[in-house]
């Protein structure tokens, strides 16, 4: 039976002071410090507080009291101060603090982070928020100071009441999610100071008259007005919040992919109901207006799991219904064990008991920070997939309805290349697989083999995280395989296998490498590159990938050098040319392995080998460069060759550096560098555009070559007649392997300049049409005929289109990334 008012405004405060409560109890006692002075420091603002900023900083928290120990904080400060008539504050301007998420939940953990909404008065100007957000900035610092991680939202009372055009920054979503953020607010919401939230009270039947319903409580005097915070409510969630909100939950995987397994399987779940989608706050009310006992329908991870699990039961899924209760188990990091507060391990054991796990199944996810690789392989996959799934099925769901995404093509693109940089394997991408599933994966030993062409296994390298000895190996499965052994050794390191106690082992039959240059190998990796390295910018996504950090092996595999045992070789310091050296004309390099990490945050590996290898890798590094890149901020190069080591790193350094800044010149028509490399001769042709390779048979065909206007296999411009109307700017963007669209405004339309995966350029003048329909019919198109299947089976799409605008500021074009100008749109 529904209560009155006058009852579940008494429930509403008992609930969430059981909340406070069984938050604090899992909390660290330096958690519990910042979560109890939180409202103090955004309550008041004084020099002697933490996060303190000079000027008109929105503070003030409505009807805000300290209670006894926040008061004996305040007392502190003030005798501290010796200011003896206390802190005060006139500012009104925070309207309330609440957290969101897991905290409180069943899904809170020691180390849980805490997301704390400041919903302050609509009208603030913008630089009073600016002042607000270096505070929260300031208190976030002073809370990771004592091992908490703090994320703060400044939310407008009005938010949810107009379209969202919020950019995606740091935690925040961005246009990702709009109304589903409410959704997640509502049904995990904990007061911490301030209003009480009015969408609790109003009944479920009157969520489609919710504004009158409102309006009809505080005329009757029901309610005073002043005393509650009002966000608004919803009919239903818009079907394009769908798509945007698993772009954002799978980035979030990327570091939380236990809970992102649940998220994204809910999405799913809620767009298979669509349109009558009953969602998970309209559940947890339901049970507070009609029950006066606390339940697990009232915590937010009990929610979810019950949602998912009557989805993937309704659809057969029960291969996914188990991965998604071991996510849940595992999300609740405690598990079962006797540091677990007892109302969770009583809760938990009673869902164990009813999916009737074996004491096998549980001994082996207790155990998982112990886990290895092995284990971590197969939950990554696990994970990979699962995550893929619930994208797909979103996907065709968007399909189905004829949806445009409302997520802003800035944020779609920025999200999707997160996407594309964390999951997209590719040949030669070190993936990294411990998404936080394990905390250690070093093995002591690590052994890599090399199997010779002919035999009966796949010729090429392969690795095993024991010794060579026979007891230790035979019988034993590769860990990984390929083709060469830099790509191996990368993935050792930069997922942790590798370090600088593990023991390296080599049993090589076709390479000219020795132990001795392997452990040089692994120590100049390590010392060039950190295992951990920062995520990407927003700003570096919006931009066409560059190399940030290179670094260059030579002769790790094969060294000319290491056959001229007894042979004489006749050495001028100063006229030796190590690329066509001596009598022979022979290249002193024989293999060139790349590593590097790029402005996306990849680390790629690169190899190459025989007579073009040098002019192979060159081109490679420059094709990865766009006219109007930074040079990359460090570049390594070294070498093992037997003889001539450092003669052959130092020339090919100094090559390296010449036709980087050949490539990177400006305002170049047209440059060549020639190159002699063994017997043969080279041209390098570097345009605008792009940078290509030609051998030259002679005097006469290179002057041929150089003479022409376009040479073979340079990009080709497919509008030839508009050919003079391409700006430069379009050129100096050009990045490949991605599609770039770029608006230049002309009058009352404006032109198109298209650049594919090849740097081919397609040019269309005087489009008419509206640009936002043309980026959301591109983007259906890519992702409705763009689908393939990675090498694991697992569905992945990201490398979505890239779109610019061209603008004018001062007397130089500029390229800024495209934002949506479509008009607001109510949702109240």
């Amino acid at each position: 039976m529904l209560a009155n008012l006058e009852t579940l405004v008494r429930r509403y405060d008992e609930l969430n002071q059981l909340r406070t409560e069984r938050a604090l109890g899992i909390m660290s006692r330096y958690g519990q410090q910042v979560f109890r002075l939180l409202p103090v420091l955004l309550h008041f603002n004084h020099p002697l507080l933490p996060g303190y900023v000079s000027g008109e900083v929105p503070h003030g928290i409505w009807s805000f009291i300290p209670d006894e120990e926040q008061q004996a904080f305040i007392d502190d400060i003030c005798l501290t101060a010796n200011c003896s008539g206390g802190l005060s504050t006139s500012d009104r301007s925070i309207l309330g603090l609440y957290t969101m998420g897991s905290t409180s939940s069943i899904g809170q953990c020691c180390h849980s982070d805490l997301d704390i909404w400041i919903c302050h008065a609509t009208g603030l100007s913008e630089e009073r928020l600016e002042l607000l957000d270096h505070k929260c900035l300031l208190l976030s610092r002073w809370a990771e100071q004592r091992g908490v991680e703090l994320n703060f939202f400044l939310i407008p009372e009005n938010k949810f009441r107009q379209s969202n055009s919020a950019e995606m920054e740091g935690e925040s979503c961005g246009s990702a999610q709009h109304l589903l953020l409410l959704d997640e607010f509502y049904r995990s919401a904990m007061r911490l100071a301030g209003k009480r939230l009015l969408w609790y009270l109003v009944p479920l039947q009157y969520e489609e008259n919710y504004e009158q319903y409102v309006q009809g409580l505080f005329a009757r005097g029901e309610l005073q007005r002043d005393e509650w915070l009002d966000l608004g409510s919803f009919n239903r969630i818009p079907a394009e919040e769908y798509f945007g909100s698993a772009l954002w939950q799978l980035y979030k995987g990327i570091d939380s992919p236990y809970k992102a397994v649940l998220k994204t399987v809910l999405m799913e779940a809620y767009s298979h109901e669509y349109p009558e989608t009953r969602l998970l706050s309209i559940t947890s009310k339901c049970w507070f207006q009609n029950n006066e006992v606390m339940s697990y329908r009232l915590d937010t991870y009990c929610l979810m799991l019950d949602k998912v699990t009557n989805y993937l039961k309704s659809i057969g899924d029960m291969q996914r219904l188990d991965l998604v209760r071991r996510c849940f188990y595992l999300k609740v990091c405690d598990g079962l064990s006797d540091h677990a507060p007892a109302w969770r391990r009583e809760q938990l054991g009673q869902l164990v008991s009813y999916w009737g796990w074996s004491e096998e199944k549980l001994h082996h996810l207790d155990r998982r920070r112990h886990w290895k690789v092995e284990e971590v392989k197969e939950a990554y996959a696990e994970l990979l997939d699962a995550l893929m799934q619930s994208y797909r099925n979103l996907i065709q769901f968007a399909r189905r309805n004829r949806i445009s995404e409302s997520i802003n093509p800035e944020d779609i693109g920025i999200l999707s290349r997160k996407l594309y940089a964390a999951f997209e394997s590719l040949p030669g991408k070190v993936q990294r697989i411990n998404l936080k599933i394990a905390p250690n994966l070093s093995e002591p030993d690590l052994s890599f083999i090399q199997v010779p062409h002919g035999r009966l296994n796949r010729a090429g390298w392969y690795l095993y995280k024991h010794s060579l000895e026979p007891i230790d190996i035979i019988g034993r499965a590769p860990l990984e395989f390929n083709s060469y052994i830099s790509k191996l050794v990368a993935w050792c390191y930069f997922n942790g296998l590798l370090t600088q106690q593990s023991r390296v082992h080599l049993f090589n039959q076709g390479s000219d490498l020795h132990i001795d240059n392997l452990h040089q190998f692994c120590r100049d990796l390590s010392t060039t590159f950190p295992v951990k390295y920062p995520a990407a910018s927003n700003l570096a996504l919006s931009r066409p990938c560059e190399i940030r950090q290179l670094a260059i092996f030579l002769n790790l595999e094969v060294d000319p050098t290491s056959h001229w045992v007894g042979q004489v070789i006749e050495f001028d310091a100063n006229a030796a040319d190590v690329f066509s050296f001596g009598r022979n004309q022979e290249c002193l390099v024989g293999t060139v392995d790349l590593v590097y990490r790029n402005s996306w945050s990849e680390i790629r590996t690169l190899h190459f080998r025989g007579d073009e290898a040098v002019v192979d890798a060159l081109t490679t590094i420059l094709g990865k460069m766009h006219q109007d890149a930074d040079a990359p901020e460090r570049i390594e190069v070294f070498c093992y060759s037997q003889h001539f080591r450092s003669l052959v790193r130092a020339r090919f350094q100094q090559l390296l550096a010449e036709c980087i800044d050949l490539r990177l010149a400006r305002d170049k028509p047209r440059l060549v560098k020639t190159l002699a490399l063994g017997q043969e001769k080279y041209g390098i042709f570097f345009e605008r555009r792009g940078v290509s390779v030609k051998k030259l048979e002679n005097a006469v065909d290179f002057y041929r070559h150089i003479s022409h206007n376009k040479l073979d296999h340079l990009p080709l411009r497919l509008d030839k007649t508009h050919s003079r109307h391409l700006p430069a700017i379009v050129d100096a963007y050009a990045s490949e392997g991605l599609v770039q669209f770029f608006f230049e405004t002309q009058g009352s339309g404006y032109n198109i300049y298209i650049l594919d995966e090849a740097n081919r350029v397609e040019v269309y003048q005087h489009f008419s049409g509206n640009k936002d329909d043309l980026v959301q019919g591109v983007n259906r198109f890519y992702t409705s005929n763009n689908e393939r299947i990675s090498h694991e089976g697992a569905f992945i799409n990201f490398n979505l289109p890239q779109f610019y605008e061209i603008i004018n500021q001062g007397s130089e074009p500029q390229v800024i990334p495209y934002r949506s100008q479509g008009p607001s749109r109510d949702v109240g």
